[in-house]
């Protein structure tokens, strides 16, 4: 269940991303909850934000997975990672002297999506490079328990501190908390990477990752299950605030105890990622059961009628939710060339969060204009649509094809 975490220069990777992911989610909280405050409870206000924070993947990250081929992922990270670092400290110096406006959010939301979109793929596909093909299901699986361990941390401990200090202290104790995965960077031993030759520096690299892509029928129906999911189905950071503060009455204690509620489901499910890691490569059955448990489970979650109801919920939810999303990312990556993984996480995380510029603002549309129940509902729907779908198209065509060769041009095996 824990066997990436012999490698070394893995331990040093996660124990810094336990403590910077913590942070992290700490921010998400105190940003929603800032946006909230500052637009006097306005939906599409928090869904802007979003749609601000992630709009930059649309243009980014695609370019960003060309470099994560190109160059030295570690030496990259070190730089991103600073970057995401000035944003936190940026937004709560102006939080906590109180000149804070709604569109200085927004801005520094931009700034944040523009760095993130090109870490990102960098971060994804350097995993690969930490533990070799054989550990990588189970990194990715541990790599989802700590987000999820820190998602069940990070917004109970800012649901507190937000009403005893401000958002504006979250903000910096974000800052403070990247110091962790740069110091995990800068430990690492970079002769013990699993380094493939790096990718030369060529006119038309972009398109020849998408051709690659294109001509694999299977990775596009992937994606685009990943898509639509993602875009309508992932968006707590619209939903949980809304619901938290419009539908229940409650403040951002509240709104911490969905998060967490939330974690714990996600936690649990990431843990079983890693445990069936143990037995093989992922397979097509279990990303269709657990995207299909996913819509079924939300829709329930958004028509409960209290919140501690709906908080128990989410728990299941989350389960199902890290099994579709590990599942998905793991198969992704190890479905590509070494030479392209770079490029094809780049678009994975395009599909994975470029919809949210879209998405966002329509979950706000639809709470601000029906009920904030209303997002919980239509997302499960159009998820429960898009896995009968795209399951039933990935069986007629016998499956999804996991290269066997090293370089994963010639022999396929399916799953």
């Amino acid at each position: 269940m824990f066997g990436s975490l012999r490698v070394r220069n893995y331990r040093l990777y996660a124990s810094g991303q336990v403590v910077s992911l913590v942070g992290l989610w700490m921010q998400r909280v105190a940003q929603d909850w800032l946006v909230l405050e500052l637009s006097d409870g306005s939906p599409v206000a928090l869904g802007i934000a979003a749609a601000l924070q992630f709009a930059p993947t649309l243009l980014l990250s695609l370019w960003a997975g060309v470099l994560a081929d190109r160059m030295d992922k570690r030496k990259l990270l070190l730089v991103l990672e600073t970057g995401l670092g000035l944003c936190a400290l940026t937004l709560g110096l102006l939080d906590v002297t109180g000149v804070a406006q709604l569109w200085h959010v927004y801005v520094l939301c931009l700034l944040l999506g523009a760095v993130s979109a090109v870490e990102t793929p960098v971060r994804q596909s350097f995993v690969v490079e930490m533990v070799g093909r054989d550990q990588l299901t189970n990194a990715v699986a541990l790599n989802s328990m700590t987000f999820n361990l820190a998602r069940m941390v990070g917004p109970a401990v800012a649901g507190g501190l937000i009403i005893v200090v401000g958002t504006g202290w979250v903000f910096l104790l974000n800052a403070i908390s990247f110091l962790g995965v740069l110091l995990g960077l800068l430990l690492m031993n970079p002769r013990e990477l699993h380094r493939g030759e790096p990718v030369p520096r060529e006119k038309g690299q972009l398109r020849e990752g998408l051709r690659y892509v294109r001509k694999r029928a299977d990775l596009v129906i992937l994606l685009c299950l990943v898509f639509f999911i993602s875009t309508f189905g992932l968006n707590f950071y619209v939903t949980l605030a809304v619901l938290a503060r419009n539908t229940f009455g409650g403040d951002a204690s509240a709104y911490g105890l969905l998060s967490t509620m939330l974690a714990v489901g996600t936690l649990a499910g990431a843990t079983l990622a890693a445990k069936r890691s143990a037995n093989g490569k992922p397979r097509l059955r279990l990303l269709i059961i657990g995207a299909l448990a996913f819509g079924v489970l939300e829709i329930v979650a958004g028509v409960l009628p209290t919140m501690w109801l709906t908080g128990v919920a989410l728990i299941p939810l989350g389960i199902a939710m890290m099994t579709f999303t590990t599942t998905a990312n793991a198969t992704v990556q190890l479905a590509v060339s070494p030479a392209m993984r770079g490029r094809v996480m780049g678009l994975y995380m395009l599909v994975f969060l470029g919809g949210n510029p879209v998405g966002g603002p329509v979950m706000g549309w639809l709470a601000e204009h029906f009920t904030g129940r209303a997002p919980l509902v239509v997302g499960g729907a159009v998820s429960i649509l898009a896995a009968l779908v795209g399951g039933f198209v990935l069986a007629r065509r016998g499956g999804l094809k996991l290269p066997t060769h090293r370089l994963g041009l010639r022999r396929r095996a399916r799953v």
